[in-house]
């Protein structure tokens, strides 16, 4: 089915409910939201877009986001949203990699972004406006029919070749991630509130999917993103208000309610997930906060559904492994098998440490253009996630580390062969590895370890950097070092960059 039939159903049941919100003003409402769906599916049609098209969102959050995603599968193309942080020219390489045929992308970005598109010859088209969705007279397209098995939304992400891989999801994954939510994390009802501090490229985007399902109320953030006073503020004034948030959004909401006469007043509930939650951080934002945590474990293969820690599990304090529990990622979900298996692929009993492996519905259907890629992680029907962790007897699942040296930033993926990589363009840039530090604000920061061939400043690297990747993936800090510690097959040994950068840490203190 064509997913955006949600959409059209709700607009037919309630018409006059609140639809999509931008701080504390509805937006519009599920009549006005479906009509600039199909306006704007309509305008891409006139543009030349087919079903199965790729067309790209390159946006900050937004109240016209989520017109813009919906009106795209109301034409039966397929969504791309592409994190607004990333430099253009990495913007540039997913459109030519997707083929997309448009992309809107935000006015401030437009020059720039067209012209990283015309410097590696590609003939995307980019649009920065969105008038035709508010012109009341505008065509509507009626709604294109699709399959299950379609694409509908192809998610970026980067892998241990540097490159990012597209990740592609059916209307069957979004459909069964969403039933999901409903059974593990909670029901929704209409008039629900859900909340959009995280950006709507990432995985917290597809947690809007149950609350137009349900004839639910979508909230964009006047400030565009995460600021939590305004988070705060915003549950109290809708009421009913859930959000997703990575663990330094919840350090920093923590923060933020203790400078509040009460507890926060209107929360439902917060997912927390994207990064390693300090047994402390959760235990501490439960005294604070109050009772409203649930945690979610997936990754953009599988997207939020592998485990579940419930409310339930979170608040049974007198459980006598409650502590043990809460520093886990909960239990398996249930539309989802996992096992933990041994680097031949062969299942380890209960309590032993392997990769995590899942197999379910939700597992994407592979890596755009990279059958290699998709062979390589689905293999049997199995989905190797690349992450280590163990199963023990009442089916609780520990995530114990990152097989691909992944870095997590604020809730944000960053993958340290991109930034080696960047670096290394610089024709005075030897060597370069790059590792991840644990920060108590971000989770992880950034670190390079650079071996250059000429005296290079710090200041020299950074401004290289930036010119290559976006802002965000940046190293926090450089080590410059005469040569960077390997193994006899002259692999960088970067537990040993790890200790390394500790002992730095040390000697500074």
């Amino acid at each position: 089915m064509n997913i955006a039939l949600w959409l059209a159903r709700s607009a037919e049941r309630y018409p006059q409910q609140a639809a999509i919100a931008y701080g504390t003003q509805v937006w519009c409402n599920y009549a006005q939201f479906a009509q600039r769906a199909a306006r704007t599916a309509h305008w891409l049609q006139a543009q030349g877009v087919q079903p199965g098209d790729r067309v790209m969102l390159f946006l900050y959050n937004s109240p016209d986001y989520l017109p813009l995603m919906w009106g795209i599968w109301w034409a039966g193309a397929v969504a791309v949203p592409v994190n607004a942080k990333l430099h253009e020219r990495e913007a540039a390489w997913i459109a030519q990699h997707g083929e997309a045929r448009i992309a809107f992308c935000d006015s401030k970005r437009e020059n720039d972004f067209t012209q990283a598109l015309r410097e590696i010859g590609v003939n995307t088209g980019v649009a920065a406006s969105t008038a035709f969705m508010l012109q009341e007279d505008a065509p509507q397209l009626p709604l294109q029919v699709r399959s299950d098995d379609d694409p509908v939304w192809l998610f970026y992400t980067s892998g241990t070749t540097g490159r990012p891989k597209g990740v592609v999801l059916c209307a069957r994954q979004l459909r069964s991630c969403t039933l999901a939510y409903f059974g593990s994390v909670q029901s929704v009802e209409r008039g629900d509130t859900m909340l959009h501090p995280a950006p709507l490229s990432h995985g917290g985007g597809m947690y809007h999917l149950p609350y137009v399902l349900n004839a639910g109320l979508n909230v964009v953030p006047r400030s565009d993103g995460f600021d939590p006073h305004e988070a705060l503020a915003l549950a109290a004034h809708w009421q009913r208000a859930s959000f997703f948030a990575a663990p330094t959004m919840v350090r920093r909401l923590v923060d933020a309610a203790r400078t509040l006469p009460e507890r926060p007043q209107g929360l439902a509930t917060i997912v927390y997930g994207g990064g390693p939650m300090y047994l402390a951080d959760i235990e501490e934002a439960l005294q604070v906060i109050g009772p409203h945590f649930a945690q979610i474990y997936g990754q953009g293969e599988c997207p939020m559904t592998i485990s579940v820690l419930p409310k339930s599990d979170v608040l049974d304090t007198r459980h006598p492994r409650w502590r043990e529990r809460l520093a886990s990622v909960g239990h398996v979900q249930a539309m989802v098998e996992v096992r933990i298996c041994d680097k031949a692929g062969a299942e380890l009993p209960v309590g032993e440490v392997g990769e995590i492996c899942v197999r379910s519905e939700l597992v994407m259907a592979g890596y755009w253009r990279d059958p290699e890629a998709t062979a390589k992680a689905i293999r049997n029907g199995w989905l190797q996630t690349g992450d280590v962790g163990r199963l023990d007897a009442d089916g609780y699942l520990s995530l114990l580390d990152r097989s691909k040296d992944m870095v997590i930033s604020g809730g944000t993926n960053i993958y340290p062969r991109e930034v080696e990589e960047a670096l290394l363009t610089h024709p005075q840039v030897a060597e370069v590895s790059v590792i991840g530090r644990p920060d108590p604000e971000w989770g992880e920061v950034v670190v390079a370890f650079v071996v250059c061939r000429t005296v290079l400043s710090v200041a020299e690297l950074d401004a290289h950097c930036l010119s290559q990747v976006a802002r965000f993936k940046r190293p926090k800090h450089y080590h410059l070092v005469q040569s960077l510690p390997k193994n006899n097959y002259g692999k960088v040994l970067k537990t040993e960059l790890r200790t390394l950068d500790a002992q730095h840490l040390q000697t500074k203190a």
